[in-house]
């Protein structure tokens, strides 16, 4: 009991949900066929969870990230207001042309280092990153997997769903922005930031020549210099298996899982010359590995046993704007609970086959909603897991009432556009 004490509380939530999965399958509630074929649909997903990481984590060690972050603080010049911009900007367009799970594993290192050179906390950055990868991810069917189940159901092509969403998804960034600047960028809300990342590493020292914010109560803070890593062979290796990978999701026609196990595998032979002690067992998400077979057990058994029927009665059958909003409470909601995409593939079975529009808000439902809980979304977690690998605390009780606040309005923004340009 000791020991559980001692562990996180989303290590408590992991072991829980896969021990409760596990009993589930025990006990019959869940069917071993059903249970069987539930890992075997996620296992692709658990590969790329573990390489991703473990690619992430090598390539911060390399200083990539502090590369481009400050980078990202010079294009600034100085000015908060205009880096907020040049934040949002990057987060929105690297879920839109990528996916929201790419941003959440590399872009939230390059916004926590960003935060360290130019004098504000990391909590406003962070924020940024997970919220946009989540609201930002309506337009593509590349933005997210749940783009990718809609548009097939409603037979539509990357620009007709982009043609279709595009209100929305302006509507859903529009929110956030506003959310973002009131709760978390405003001058007064703006703490400073810590002077160094914990942990050792080539650079670490260098982590410290941050930037000062500027004279009291101005919204400018004083752009850093170029940034040069201790090791270039090391950054260079790193930077190419980033490039790499992010090329193979754009242009290559390979599964998600094995452009990251590639990539990973290029960084970590280069750290096995070049620096061996930074390979080690702790590289491995181990929460994530054992919290994501757990979550998809449980909703599988709830899904057995009556979660179909009660989406139906929640979602309804009305094609209108109120089913339009009906339909994505429900997918906001549940997801916050659950998880978006067993939500998604849950409530898509729900909405009737013609009522294509409500499809699209139990989209935006399971998309844009999911920020409140750290398990809503796999992009959430994901940037989790960043945020406590780089040492930054995040008050839970903080994220959870403003994502609240953000789930509401952007789901509610999002909806209403979509309903206007029906």
């Amino acid at each position: 009991m000791s020991v559980l004490r001692r562990l996180h509380v989303l290590d408590r939530v992991a072991i829980g949900l896969l021990v409760t999965g596990l009993v589930c399958v025990a006990s019959g509630l869940l069917p071993a066929a059903d249970a069987g074929d539930a890992m075997s649909r996620i296992a692709p997903l658990l590969a790329f969870l573990g390489t991703v990481i473990v690619l992430a984590e090598l390539t911060s060690r390399a200083e990539v990230f502090d590369v481009v972050a400050a980078r990202v603080a010079r294009a600034g010049r100085g000015s908060y207001p205009l880096l907020f911009l040049l934040c949002v900007a990057f987060a929105s367009v690297t879920t839109i042309a990528l996916n929201l799970d790419t941003t959440a594993v590399l872009l939230t290192p390059v916004m926590l280092a960003l935060a360290a050179r130019v004098g504000i906390a990391a909590v406003p950055l962070a924020l940024t990153t997970v919220w946009l990868a989540n609201t930002a991810s309506l337009l593509l069917p590349v933005s997210n997997l749940t783009n990718l189940l809609a548009a097939d159901r409603v037979a539509l092509s990357s620009l007709g769903l982009a043609g279709r969403m595009w209100a929305p998804q302006l509507a859903a960034i529009a929110v956030t922005m506003a959310c973002l600047w009131g709760f978390y960028w405003r001058r007064d809300r703006r703490a400073p930031a810590p002077r160094r990342r914990p942990g050792g590493g080539p650079g670490a020292a260098r982590v410290e020549e941050v930037c000062a914010p500027g004279p009291e109560g101005a919204d400018r803070y004083l752009p850093p210099g170029v940034h040069r890593p201790a090791d270039p062979v090391v950054f260079r290796a790193c930077a190419l298996a980033c490039g790499g990978f992010l090329l193979a999701i754009l242009v290559a026609d390979v599964e998600l899982w094995i452009a990251s196990a590639t990539a990973a595998a290029v960084a970590v032979a280069v750290f096995a010359v070049r620096d061996r002690p930074a390979l080690r067992w702790s590289l491995v998400p181990w929460r994530l590995l054992v919290m994501v077979p757990g979550m998809f057990l449980v909703v599988e058994t709830v899904n057995a046993h009556g979660l179909h029927e009660l989406l139906a009665s929640a979602v309804g059958h009305d094609g209108g704007t109120l089913g339009l909003f009906r339909a994505a409470a429900v997918g906001a909601g549940l997801s916050n609970v659950l998880n978006n995409l067993p939500v998604y593939l849950a409530g898509e079975g729900a909405v009737p086959v013609g009522n294509h529009d409500q499809l699209l808000a139990l989209l935006i439902g399971t998309n844009a909603g999911p920020v409140v809980t750290p398990w809503a979304s796999l992009a959430t977690l994901l940037w989790y897991e960043r945020c406590v690998a780089y040492g930054v605390r995040v008050p839970m009780a903080r994220l959870m009432a403003t994502g609240a606040a953000l789930a509401l309005t952007s789901v509610t923004a999002a909806v209403t556009a979509l309903a206007a340009t029906r």
